[in-house]
């Protein structure tokens, strides 16, 4: 097992990573103040490791709340669910909610605990790796909008992330290459070294390498703290993770939350983005196909949705938590392991990269 530690004063918390981590109950105790703990999942997840994680739990009085499973269900609605359990099992203030699933269920479970009776303690054990690399660290939660995704929330922080990588093992192909979105991402923003270690071990991480995947996780999640520890409510560096995500966010919105996952917009995203950053000169053509590469031996798509315009993409992008003052402001690539927010482009550099033709980006490199 490694530990890294986000560093944040009185509301520092460890991570811990390793394979079979479920059943060490010892890990989580120290972190759960009461003796009620609400276990949140969905049906996916639950028939896999509800019942181990309960049973590690068995000192204290634990009931679960599943949730059905997807983006789409990321709504007040849902939400509303996890209410209607806590306050049917009169849960109090010194209840722990425990996020049992990947991005979505952490999302919106530490929603709840934020807003639950004012705020209760929370802890993350995530079960994909787009969520162990990215989403559990950092304390974003919150829900979608029908106008924009993740625009209701809260910065909250858990007690404690619980990374069992062996959990991956039951991880589509599909949620596998999303999360891979996330990691190579790091190595795009502030680690080349990492993006050159991806570029050889990228086919060990979708053969489910425990090595491979340990590491991977482990950078990022040592990258995302040190962000976080600087930057905890996105004034500054931290917005630098969303690369692609700005982007990404508007192929989410516009295609129906879940039509694409996460990550998948995400990798898209980060295509346009590195295709930007060449047009400004700040990146080689060479540099960007570099990443395409990456992303499509990642098994992600690199061609944004062919039925988008370049009008339905500045629509959903104008909404983006990023614009302030009106001013649309973008991720971008300085260079390869240095990202950069700016609001300083010429307009017509936006609209050639959201007009170029990423079809023939996409067959250049086989």
């Amino acid at each position: 097992m490694q530990t890294l530690k986000v560093d944040l004063g009185e509301r520092s918390y460890p991570i811990h990573i390793g394979e079979g981590l479920l059943d060490q109950p010892g890990l989580l105790a120290p972190h759960i103040g009461g003796r009620q703990v609400a276990i949140i999942t969905n049906e996916t997840v639950a028939p896999l490791y509800l019942e181990r994680l309960t049973r590690s739990l068995a000192p204290f009085s634990v009931i679960s709340v599943v949730l059905p499973d997807g983006e789409a269900f990321k709504t007040w609605e849902t939400l509303q669910t996890i209410f209607d359990g806590l306050l049917t099992a009169r849960h109090d203030r010194r209840t722990t909610v425990i996020a049992l699933g990947g991005g979505v269920i952490g999302d919106m479970a530490g929603f709840a605990a934020a807003c639950y009776q004012r705020g209760v303690d929370f802890i993350q054990v995530p079960t994909t790796l787009l969520s162990q690399v990215d989403s559990s660290v950092g304390g974003k939660t919150g829900i979608n909008h029908p106008l924009g995704k993740n625009m209701v929330g809260a910065f909250y922080q858990p007690n404690v992330v619980l990374i069992d990588t062996a959990t991956l093992n039951t991880l589509p192909a599909r949620e596998l290459s999303a999360g891979l979105a996330e990691v190579i991402k790091y190595g795009l923003i502030c680690d080349e070294p990492f993006l050159t270690w991806l570029e050889a071990n990228v086919d060990r991480l979708r053969a489910l390498d425990q090595d491979a995947l340990t590491y991977a996780i482990q950078r990022s999640c040592a990258a995302k703290a040190a962000v976080v520890g600087a930057d905890e409510r996105e004034t500054g560096v931290r917005a630098t993770l969303n690369l692609g995500h700005t982007f990404g966010h508007a192929i989410e919105t516009h295609m129906g939350y879940g039509v694409w996952l996460h990550g998948e917009a995400v990798a898209a995203g980060t295509v346009m983005a590195m295709e930007m950053s060449s047009r400004l000169g700040w990146i080689t053509p060479q540099e960007r196909d570099r990443g395409i590469r990456l992303f499509q031996r990642a098994g992600l798509p690199v061609v944004p949705p062919e039925v988008m315009t370049e009008a339905d993409f500045l629509e959903h992008m104008a909404i983006d938590k990023k614009v302030i003052d009106g001013r649309m402001r973008l991720v971008l690539l300085r260079r390869m392991g240095e990202a950069v927010i700016t609001d300083d482009y010429p307009k017509e550099v936006l609209q050639a990269t959201l007009g170029a033709d990423y079809r023939l980006l996409a067959q250049l490199k086989g």
